[in-house]
């Protein structure tokens, strides 16, 4: 190892005399010339950054200030974030029961994208992926924690066979009110809580905006709990909010350390100096590996099982926040940043032959857990930990002789404190870089495309199920029912909503029911009976 090496290292790693936690991005290929040259952006960039933090309107197209940084100061000192803390205590301690007078055993977090990722990435870290499969003594009271983020019915049916309705309480998550997925697990849940002679209002509660669809719809009826968040806080920033309080008191994580250690981060990233302030240090390797425009993938490898989820987090946080068509000043630029990861060692035996031998198209974050939970004796002296360092710190070293480029963090052990700190680090970064390359990170201008995109196929269900009875005892391709329903522009959508019904047995299109056979042709015909 040359001297030149290890001189960089020190040069480029900074560590917090606090925890420990430490980032080296000494295995990235920049030079101190390349960091002067972006002086004059992360001067820009941190007067940004401040302005955020002073409240200043930060999401222009939402006329929105931005305030996850600022509120997590103050969160912990909130009458808030005392009733979610005397909330999860009256449940785990059976204070609070479910109608039929059982101790509640269970929550479903019901929420999509930031409302649950963030959650489930705190559950798995901090409470591991078998935290359901513990008896209630075992989890001293605290409950099993389910998530729905999805509108497909067999991820409810399979959470539905394993909860008990009467043990349960069902906790329902959006800012709006009006996310689609969240409200349709809603009213799957109400109509199994009456299927089962329940009263589904004994055993909700909701978090959301005051005045939202949600507040209205949970106070109109007397649900059992109804917490508000801000409108300032995005989905995918929200984690360190009530949105991720919540979940985490009803498991029995400690909430005011985790944000003990997103505050400790945020001030260590308050720091002007760039070799001084991890997040913007980051940033800028990031801006450099891609040439500014995001030609290199992100590849986030946490070495703990525990961390699995966080390059799952982290793929929303950074792809939501920089993918964007337009700059601030309305230009075309289409930035954005592809993320994706998986677990050491496991990675080297699913994708790092490719990250080894292939395209070097992207660059690495390692991220190393030095406290072992156990210290396992697996080949004389040496422990299964032992040997994931080595596999860690060998892969390393391979990539980057081959020209790959790596970042390294590490931290002690996986804590709330820790996974705090993790996640400031990260929000922090995204924004910076989308200082450094003129974007707003704190929209979502793709992701409403969509649903309105979305929108326009449920309203042609909608059309066809007044429409398609006038088609009963009928053979048809999809070409013909369009033609005859004066819909000849929607034959391929009309396609998939026919075959999606024939596959359905006994779900009606309105007051018919849709078969399908391929023809000779291999052209699927539908029969409407």
């Amino acid at each position: 190892m040359s001297k030149e090496w290890i001189d960089r290292n020190r040069k480029y790693t900074l560590t917090s005399k606090k925890s420990g936690f430490s980032l080296n991005v000494a295995g990235m290929n920049f030079t101190e010339n390349d960091l002067d040259s972006l002086s004059e952006k992360f001067q820009k960039a941190h007067c940004e950054m401040k302005k955020i933090e002073a409240g200043e309107i930060k999401n222009p197209d939402e006329q929105r200030q931005v305030t996850h940084f600022t509120d997590r100061l103050e969160y912990p000192k909130s009458s808030l974030f005392d009733e979610v803390e005397k909330f999860a205590e009256k449940l785990r301690s059976g204070a609070i029961k479910g109608e039929t007078g059982k101790k509640i055993e269970s929550a479903v977090i019901n929420g999509i994208g930031g409302s649950a990722l963030g959650p489930q990435l705190i559950q798995f870290a901090i409470k591991s992926p078998y935290w359901n499969e513990l008896s209630d003594s075992k989890r001293n009271g605290y409950l099993k924690i389910y998530f729905t983020d999805n509108t497909d019915s067999a991820g409810f049916a399979d959470i539905l066979a394993t909860i008990d309705l009467e043990t349960t309480i069902i906790a329902s998550v959006s800012k709006s009110g009006g996310t689609q997925e969240t409200k349709n697990n809603t009213a799957a849940f109400k109509t199994a809580y009456e299927d089962a002679g329940l009263s589904f209002e004994k055993h909700a509660c909701a978090i959301t905006m005051k005045d939202s669809l949600l507040d209205k719809t949970a106070r109109g009826n007397n649900w059992i709990e109804v917490f508000e968040m801000a409108e300032s806080i995005g989905g995918r920033t929200s984690e360190t909010s009530i949105v991720g309080h919540l979940p985490a008191a009803l498991a029995g994580v400690d909430f005011k350390a985790f944000l003990e250690g997103a505050c400790d981060m945020d001030e260590w990233t308050r720091k002007e100096a760039i070799l001084e302030n991890p997040a913007y240090l980051l940033s800028a390797m990031w801006y450099l590996a891609g040439k500014g425009q995001g030609d290199k993938n992100m590849v986030i490898v946490p070495y703990s099982d525990r961390l699995v989820l966080l390059s799952r987090y982290f793929q929303q946080l950074v792809m939501e926040s920089i993918g964007k068509e337009l700059d601030l000043d309305g230009n075309p630029v289409y930035q954005g940043l592809n993320v994706f990861g998986n677990k050491g060692g496991t990675d080297a035996h699913a994708f790092i032959q490719q990250l080894n031998d292939g395209k070097n198209d992207f660059f690495v974050t390692f991220i190393e857990v030095l406290k072992d939970p156990m210290n396992l004796l697996v080949e004389g002296s040496k422990t299964m930990g032992d040997y994931l360092h080595g596999f860690q710190a060998g892969l390393s070293s391979a990539l980057r002789g081959k020209g790959r480029q790596v970042v390294e963090m590490t931290i002690e052990e996986v804590n709330e404190y820790n996974l705090g700190m993790i996640i400031a680090l990260y929000e922090r970064a995204v924004a910076a870089y989308a200082e450094l390359i003129n974007i707003n990170p704190f929209h979502q201008p793709g992701v409403q495309s969509y649903k309105l995109a979305s929108k326009t196929i449920i309203d042609l269900l909608s059309e066809l199920e007044e429409k398609a009875s006038s088609l009963k005892g009928q053979s048809l391709s999809a070409a013909q029912v369009a033609e005859k329903l004066d819909l000849k522009d929607q034959e391929i959508e009309i396609e998939g909503i026919l075959s999606k019904f024939s596959e359905n047995k006994g779900k009606k299109l309105g007051s018919v029911e849709i078969n399908r056979e391929l023809n000779e042709n291999d052209l699927w015909i539908f029969t409407v009976s």
